[in-house]
């Protein structure tokens, strides 16, 4: 397989703005009726918006982590639709302009070669969606959030912001449940393994845009499905939000693996909320990279239900000049036997800033609990700066819980080991960054997404010195 030259230049750069619509910076609830009536949404989701809308006027903004004080709400685009045939099914009829982006993103080629199904997202409204037959014909549903509405109404009520992330669970998910357009739905039957991969890829291109894509996915019981998102943006002076949610249920003996690398640009405040509930024996595991934005608050969390069911989680966050990573991962032991294992690593450089902001909750009753985390922060030079916040609220005496963290630098004997073996201090460093981020790298296999493996050693590349 041709191994991709993989530059920033792909993710960071800009295309003309081909819009049909660009709504007026701000937040009115005349724009959200707006949404849902070009939508044509039925009576119950609009009222859904706009109790969102005015609990997010209700709500404080976050008191805690990075500041928000350069997030100009005001100044933002809540709605954009570009010139483009909705949901296409033809790559051919895909704009020229953004065609030509998801192709050097290879997004077409890893469909061809790899996946059981490909969507792509550009600003508000989702240009091309594809299932491939096979999948079809076993009852899998791979369509937009839009279009699951139209299709799954009573499915789509049944879950969509109601017992897996609420629109009160804090400001910026009452935001989204305002505003929310595209995204991904998708449901598995009882009993069905997806075993190609479903990929989703959401791109923003036109100034201070805001970007609320919905990724709904219902594993039936018995079930499996594996789910990538990609994302980037081009670089502007001017602030952008990107504030999606995904909700992901894990129904018995069902297992559903979520991989994310997010590449906004550096401009880019990152406020997701990712959440999943898993019912007896269910899995849910995530995988995540955070390598872009200005600031990101992201911490996936799941609801642990029913006895036997089980998370793992493995993140890694990079922090450049001018970036601040908040990350994490929560996990709710709300019945017994049930199990999470947490995995997190950290990079920062040139005055970058990381920190792991976890929670583990075990409610009184859940025997035979077991959780394991560990958070591994490095810091390649002075200016940079790691930080740990585990949280741990443990009622219940018979359950195994352990917690292990680490912030450092690069060490002056493994830097001597390499350098003894005829490596220069650039390459040496390089080597001990790899195998740092390597538990992260080797869970993501993916011949059709080079570009996603390759991101991550671009930013090492270009930031050791």
């Amino acid at each position: 397989m041709q191994k991709l030259k993989i530059t920033r230049d792909i993710y960071d750069h800009s295309d003309t703005e081909n819009l049909v619509f660009k709504a007026e910076p701000g937040i009115s609830e005349a724009l959200v009726r707006q949404i849902s009536k070009d939508k044509g949404e039925p009576e119950w989701m609009l009222q859904k918006r706009l109790e969102a809308l005015k609990l997010f006027h209700e709500m404080p903004m976050p008191n805690f982590g990075p500041s928000l004080s350069d997030l100009n709400l005001e100044d933002i685009h809540f709605y954009i639709k570009p010139e483009s045939i909705k949901n296409s099914k033809s790559w051919d009829k895909v704009p020229r302009e953004i065609r030509e982006t998801y192709d050097k993103l290879g997004i077409p080629k890893a469909e061809r070669e790899a996946l059981a199904g490909v969507g792509a997202q550009y600003e508000s409204e989702v240009v091309y969606h594809k299932l491939k037959k096979q999948w079809e014909d076993k009852g899998v549903v791979f369509l937009d959030c839009d279009e699951g509405l139209k299709q799954y109404p009573e499915l789509f009520k049944k879950y969509f912001m109601t017992t897996c992330i609420q629109p009160s669970l804090h400001k910026f998910t009452a935001l989204h449940g305002a505003f929310w357009s595209g995204g991904t739905f998708i449901y598995v039957p009882k009993n069905v393994h997806v075993d190609l991969p479903l990929q989703a890829y959401f791109r923003m291109n036109a100034k201070k845009g805001g970007q609320f894509e919905h990724t709904l996915i219902i594993a039936d019981e018995g079930s499996e499905v594996h789910y990538i998102e990609g994302c980037s943006a081009p670089v502007y002076m001017e602030n952008s939000l990107h504030a999606g949610c995904v909700e992901i249920h894990v129904l018995k003996n069902a297992r559903v693996r979520y991989s994310s690398i997010e590449n906004w640009s550096k401009n880019v405040y990152n406020l997701n909320t990712k959440r999943g509930v898993v019912y007896e024996n269910g899995v849910m595991e995530w995988v995540n990279g955070n390598t872009g934005s200005k600031v990101t608050m992201l911490y996936p969390s799941s609801v642990l239900l029913e006895k036997g069911a089980k998370t793992d989680y493995i993140g890694i966050a990079y922090a450049n000049a001018g970036q601040h990573q908040d990350t994490g991962c929560k996990a709710y032991h709300l019945a017994p036997n049930t199990s999470s294992h947490i995995i997190s690593k950290s990079i920062c450089m040139n005055g970058g800033i990381t920190a792991y902001r976890g929670l583990v909750k075990i409610k009184q009753g859940c025997k035979n609990c077991k959780s394991s985390v560990r958070c591994d922060g490095l810091m390649l030079d002075n200016k940079s700066r790691a930080t740990t916040f585990p949280s741990m609220e443990v009622d219940e005496n018979e359950v195994e819980v352990s917690h292990e963290a680490t912030v450092g630098k690069i060490g002056d004997e493994q830097l001597f080991y390499l350098m003894s073996r005829g490596l220069s201090e650039h390459e040496a460093t390089k080597m001990i960054v790899s195998g740092f981020i390597e538990p992260l790298i080797k869970e993501l296999p993916m011949e059709y997404a080079v570009e996603l493996n390759r991101l991550i050693e671009l930013e090492i590349e270009n930031s050791v010195v």
